[in-house]
């Protein structure tokens, strides 16, 4: 049976590696945002295998965000996708939190 300073380090050895993967998973996610920015930008609605897996990879992180601003009528009929930038602003506030 282990002893209450194995066991604390166990317990910290388990959360150091809990948040090195979140930090790991929102990092690739950010990224991932970055490109899909990027590919907003420059190629303009072009589809292939790339661009649908970046969309496929971070459309879940931006539905929640867009739901909610259509929820409460929230800058409806904007040329610009506001849901996109709150995503990436929540992420970050996040990442620095972990």
């Amino acid at each position: 049976m282990p002893r209450g300073g194995e066991r604390k380090r166990r317990l910290d050895t388990v959360i150091y590696l809990f948040r090195s993967f979140i930090s790991i998973v929102l990092s690739t996610v950010m990224f991932a945002m970055l490109l899909r920015s990027l590919i907003s930008i420059l190629f303009f609605e072009e589809e292939n295998k790339f661009t649908n897996f970046i969309y496929y990879v971070t459309e879940p992180f931006i539905i929640p965000v867009r739901a909610i601003m259509h929820k409460f009528n929230i800058l409806q009929g904007s040329p610009i996708d506001f849901s996109f930038m709150i995503t990436v602003v929540i992420l970050a506030i996040v990442g620095t939190f972990i």
